[in-house]
């Protein structure tokens, strides 16, 4: 059973950042309970579908070299970890977050993103 360290690693890499929809559709349902929640800017979907729908939909909107990195340490605790990410050509990001997972019996349970936010003059 992953524990919250490896669920981020094959969240990040193994699902958001897998371009091949076999080889995503298999860590999903090796990682994620079927009921799911994820929440985004976007909104809110559940379920492992809308999970492998919502990394899809980011994938095909990026260009090909466009890649996901982790930004940071993994932080774990009993049943969350957090991993901040970046996205874009390797080390020119165009995105910057981080996703923070709810783990329960080995599953992610919940996955929320959040986006760095842009500075902006005043």
């Amino acid at each position: 059973m992953p524990d919250a360290k490896e669920l981020l690693y094959i969240n990040l890499h193994e699902v958001f950042a897998e371009r091949d929809p076999d080889a995503r559709r298999a860590a999903i349902e090796r990682a994620y309970d079927e009921d799911v929640r994820f929440i985004d800017p976007g909104g809110e979907v559940v379920g492992r579908e809308a999970v492998n729908n919502s990394a899809q939909k980011l994938l095909d909107g990026a260009p090909a070299e466009f890649a996901f990195e982790e930004d940071g340490p993994r932080y774990v605790g009993h049943d969350t970890g957090a991993l901040p990410w970046r996205f874009g050509p390797p080390d020119t990001p165009v995105a910057r977050g981080i996703d923070i997972l709810t783990v329960r019996d080995g599953r992610v349970s919940v996955l929320r993103t959040l986006l760095a936010s842009e500075r902006t003059s005043a």
